[in-house]
């Protein structure tokens, strides 16, 4: 089983972000939903193979309670990841993490440039981040970062050579995506501010991609790059099929034909389930088995034909032209 946690607190919000979120939370309500995961915590009845704290920012949390209440259910070898905002990156709080059996880190560093760090609300300089990142690596070897493409104040090019020393093993790239309720959305809609065209955006994850493969780091998923043995395994299982469990406001999870959603829970079909669980390993590059699809093949072979998946008997894998459409061809599956 695979576990994702969901901590909704942050210290601000950032202008591109619409996501379940407490900006400014008092100590005691962070406390009081430690707890409350802890208990939740106790009640899961399967080995943990993979876990994931995700956010918002976990460590604004006093996370001991809920590492107790995990430990007995977390099993050998398990994949422990703990998103980290580079502010929140100290000694103090990394030995915390390895002590509460944390082996692997994924530090939120959005951008390489100091302006649009600013315009994001994110708090810290390139430098500062630099430096949080080279504490993270005297304490985790397995290591990595998420960047944002596309963020409209962002040069083509800021800083990537510098990411060359810094020991990376992941490295996340997601184009940015305009939510409605952020306030970038707003600040666009009242021209403020102008996005870049996605041609633009595809050239800046081209370059990304090509740097990032250039210092050792495959693609292995549409959004992520690793290091050979450094895929997210946690991830991986989703992608997979596997179920998994969601704690948290803004989690979700899924067990057998139950989907939940910040605790609220629906039943789907055999049918939308099998076909949901096949569909996401087109994102990998384990590819698509079309096998006992026979509706799928036509237009997958169409998109084989305009050099957008690359076939292998019945296995279909996204080439690079076609990752950067891999939405349009599983919404013509689906």
């Amino acid at each position: 089983m695979n576990l994702y946690v969901h901590f909704p607190f942050c210290r601000r919000k950032c202008t591109y972000c619409a996501l379940h979120s407490r900006a400014g939370s008092s100590r005691e309500r962070r406390a009081d939903y430690v707890a409350d995961l802890a208990r939740r915590a106790e009640e899961i009845d399967s080995p943990l193979s993979t876990v994931y704290f995700g956010g918002g920012s976990p460590a604004l949390c006093e996370l001991g309670p809920l590492f107790a209440a995990l430990r007995p259910h977390v099993a050998e070898g398990c994949e422990f990841t703990v998103e980290l905002h580079p502010l929140d990156v100290t000694r103090e709080t990394l030995e915390s993490l390895r002590h509460g059996g944390v082996n692997r880190i994924s530090m939120g560093v959005q951008s390489l440039d100091d302006a649009t760090l600013e315009h994001m609300g994110r708090g810290y300089t390139f430098d500062e981040a630099e430096r949080a990142f080279a504490l993270v690596k005297e304490h985790f070897d397995n290591a990595g970062i998420d960047l944002i493409a596309g963020y409209p104040t962002e040069p083509n090019c800021s800083r990537l050579e510098r990411l060359a020393d810094w020991g990376l093993r992941h490295c996340s790239v997601y184009s940015l995506i305009l939510e409605e309720r952020s306030m970038l959305s707003k600040m666009v809609e009242r021209q403020a501010i102008k996005l870049p065209s996605d041609d633009a955006v595809l050239d800046r994850i081209r370059e990304v991609s090509c740097f990032l493969k250039s210092i050792g780091l495959r693609r292995y998923e549409i959004s992520n790059y690793a290091a050979p043995g450094f895929e997210c395994r946690h991830n991986m299982a989703v992608w997979r099929g596997e179920d998994y469990i969601g704690l948290g406001e803004g989690a979700h999870g899924r067990i057998g034909l139950t989907r939940t959603v910040s605790g609220v829970a629906e039943t789907v079909t055999p049918e939308t389930d099998e076909k949901e669980r096949r569909l996401f390993c087109l994102r990998t590059i384990e590819g698509l088995d079309a096998s006992g699809h026979p509706e799928w093949i036509k237009p997958l072979d169409k998109f084989a034909d305009e050099g957008l998946l690359a076939k292998t008997d019945e296995v279909y894998r996204l080439t690079e032209r076609g990752s950067e459409v891999c939405d349009s061809i599983l919404a013509e599956l689906v």
